[in-house]
């Protein structure tokens, strides 16, 4: 079967430093840090007290009071996001065959914010006088369910589950789904909301986190004083489209998808396998589908989560597939400014490299202070840049050892 081509048509965005994709972006050039002491929940006296949070943002007027008391908050942030991209998209809904559309939206750990709130009720009211919504609330899937339930998409509606790596994961698979002949339209992305007691004591009782007190010297991407990542939330929702069915209806294309990879360092449940091997196989098969060679590339929106080791293989992984050309490649990391969005991490930054290339705009990796001689690739440092980029990647990768890598292409029209 003949490949076909896929464009990204549509784009939304809650994150930490923006409510909606052009709020992101803005604040992303900028350089604006979206890091600060923790709202959601009483944090004095833990280790951590520093997070992304989503601010401002009254979900119930966006929702519905009702709607919204029968979603955990990951759900929620999905369907603004998703708003947002399918009307940017420009899509009749009314005149698509919906069983051509569908949707493959990730998330990492799903409804945590209901499970603890699920247990504390319980323990009050009993197990038996938890709420019916419970699992449905918590279940990772149930973003991927309501968006098909809310646009009518009828064709393949999926959650890749991932970890970190499952934002990539679903534009990814997403983009292979329409390249291959499934699916015109496909909704795609990954949200989170794991700001909870529960989940940051999970990830600072195993030292993963950052138990800085400043917040412009908490998430540090690739300095040689990073102590660990700062947890994010948010959604990046993006609707892909095959070209001959944007191009009929007169959309607007953001940029081109051109390659995708997923591989598995079959190594440890946490850590990255230490020469970065996954990570480079992963990068190579997106160049191979991309049917690009590395010098082609401009950029890479790094996965780049300021710990120790991820920022150190993920170095060593780009020097491996790059040869020579990886000192002339920039390489940033946008969680210097939002956290780490877990299972949303990847489609945010997925729209964010979009953006880079429609603008000639490489953002910036903030906070940067202390060079680390083993991560000596150009971060661009504290300060965005404007150049020249036709081409770029981003990776993602995750707990379990899952590497994800896209290839998109800037648009320059047909």
């Amino acid at each position: 079967m003949e490949k076909r081509r896929v464009v990204i048509t549509g784009m939304g965005a809650v994150t930490p430093v923006g409510n909606t994709m052009a709020g992101t972006w803005e604040a992303v050039r900028a350089g604006v840090c979206g890091i600060g002491p923790i709202t959601r929940y009483d944090a004095s006296g833990r280790k951590v007290q520093l997070a992304g949070e989503v601010k401002n943002l009254d979900l119930e007027a966006l929702l519905g009071r009702r709607e919204s008391k029968r979603m955990d908050r990951f759900t929620q942030l999905a369907l603004v996001a998703a708003d947002e991209a399918v009307a940017g998209s420009g899509l009749e809904l009314e005149g698509e065959d919906r069983s051509r559309c569908g949707v493959l939206f990730s998330s990492g750990i799903g409804g945590f914010e209901t499970v603890g709130d699920s247990f504390h009720r319980a323990e009050r009211m009993g197990y038996d006088n938890v709420s019916p919504f419970m699992i449905p609330m918590i279940i990772a899937n149930m973003a991927a369910g309501h968006l098909a339930i809310r646009y009518g998409f009828r064709g393949m509606c999926s959650c890749v589950v991932t970890a970190c790596a499952g934002g990539t994961n679903a534009v990814g698979d997403a983009f292979r789904h329409i390249r291959d002949g499934y699916a015109e339209v496909m909704l795609c992305g990954g949200a989170e909301a794991a700001i909870t007691p529960l989940a940051m004591g999970g990830f600072t009782s195993m030292r993963a986190l950052s138990e800085s007190q400043d917040p412009a010297r908490a998430s540090i991407p690739f300095d040689a004083e990073r102590s660990g990542f700062v947890m994010g939330e948010g959604a990046g929702a993006l609707v892909l489209e095959e070209y001959g069915h944007a191009k009929a209806r007169g959309a607007d294309i953001w940029a081109e998808v051109v390659g995708f990879g997923a591989t598995c360092d079959a190594h440890h449940i946490t850590a990255p396998i230490p020469g970065g091997e996954g990570g480079a196989a992963c990068m190579r098969q997106a160049l191979a589908d991309a049917g690009i060679a590395p010098e082609a590339v401009d950029y890479i929106n790094a996965h780049g989560t300021s710990t120790p080791m991820n920022d150190l293989c993920e170095t060593r992984a780009i020097h491996t597939v790059f040869g020579k050309h990886a000192k002339k490649l920039m390489v940033s990391s946008t969680k210097s400014m939002t956290g780490h969005l877990l299972g949303a991490a990847g489609a945010v930054e997925a729209i964010v490299t979009a953006l880079a290339l429609r603008d000639g705009f490489v953002p910036a990796t903030i906070g940067y202070q202390a060079p680390d001689p083993a991560c000596d690739l150009d971060v661009v440092p504290n300060q965005g840049r404007q150049a020249e980029v036709r081409c770029a990647m981003s990776n993602s990768l995750g707990f379990g050892g899952h590497n994800t890598s896209i290839v998109l292409r800037r648009w320059e029209g047909e």
